[in-house]
């Protein structure tokens, strides 16, 4: 069952009498050659679990390419479906913010891929339980808005950096697999999309200093356009004495703001406070 052929895909939810729920953010992706690049961006994977598979468009390519696949859909109307389009897959009904993706994680075979069309206004608090579950997947392959992805991938010195950019570069390698238009879902969303890969990374900063280095980036962007110094007195509640100090131990210029550091001057900064 092709179900990037919108006729095939309309006829399915037709015969379930199904449409896209917006609640859900819900466009289904119907684009043969994108859907080609996600499963292969997840080669080398023994088992997948994929977040919100919709009405299967994506899970039945996914069960033909490896031998597990788990799909996670918080729609109840969908695992009939599912049925249907993606019989080898197993369907968990289950809201990806509330579920413990470890123990839907844990059981599956390693290496490990991770794959979502992410609605759009849950982004960030999926990209974070992803980050939290690095240390049991290969890498994930993610959907998601072309301004979040551009702001994910944006270096050092860009000004579109912000807290998201280096949580995300900390705990993966961050690449882009492709982009998808409008045209490419159905119903058509109103905004352009791109397809991520990370890949987990080695975090930059000791166990021990983990919890302290995400608190330090969370604080210093809290007014990104503002200077750096500026966002430590207020995001991190320090005094103008120590983050001048702190500053220049870490060899920073005062007027330096939060996007233009790098990984290694943030571990610098951390261990100069």
């Amino acid at each position: 069952m092709n179900l990037t052929e919108p006729g095939v895909l309309k006829g399915l939810l037709a015969k379930h009498n199904l449409s896209a729920n917006k609640g859900l953010g819900q466009h289904f992706l119907c684009s043969g050659p994108i859907v080609s690049k996600i499963v292969e961006g997840l080669a080398g994977s023994a088992s997948v679990l994929e977040v919100g598979p919709g009405p299967g468009i994506l899970t039945g390519p996914l069960s033909d390419a490896f031998a597990e696949v788990v799909a996670l859909e918080i729609d109840e109307r969908m695992p009939s479906v599912l049925a249907e389009s993606a019989p080898k897959a197993k369907v968990v009904l289950g809201d990806v913010l509330e579920v413990d993706l470890r123990s839907v994680l844990e059981p599956l075979s390693a290496p490990r891929g991770f794959v979502s069309n992410i609605p759009y206004y849950i982004t960030g608090p999926i990209l974070t339980r992803v980050a939290e579950c690095a240390d049991l997947i290969e890498g994930a392959v993610l959907m998601m808005q072309r301004e979040v992805a551009q702001r994910i991938l944006a270096p050092a010195g860009n000004s579109d950096r912000g807290s998201l950019s280096v949580f995300l570069q900390s705990h993966f390698t961050i690449s882009k697999v492709c982009d998808a238009p409008p045209g490419a879902f159905m119903p058509p969303p109103k905004v352009q999309s791109q397809v991520l890969k990370l890949v987990p990374r080695a975090l930059p900063v000791e166990p021990e200093e983990k919890d302290r280095y995400f608190r330090l980036i969370r604080g210093s962007f809290g007014q990104p356009r503002k200077t750096l110094a500026n966002n430590l007195r207020a995001g991190m509640s320090l005094s103008k004495e120590a983050v001048d100090e702190a500053l220049k131990k870490a060899g920073f210029d005062e007027r330096i703001r939060p996007f233009q550091l790098t990984e290694d001057e943030w571990v610098r900064l951390l261990r100069s406070i």
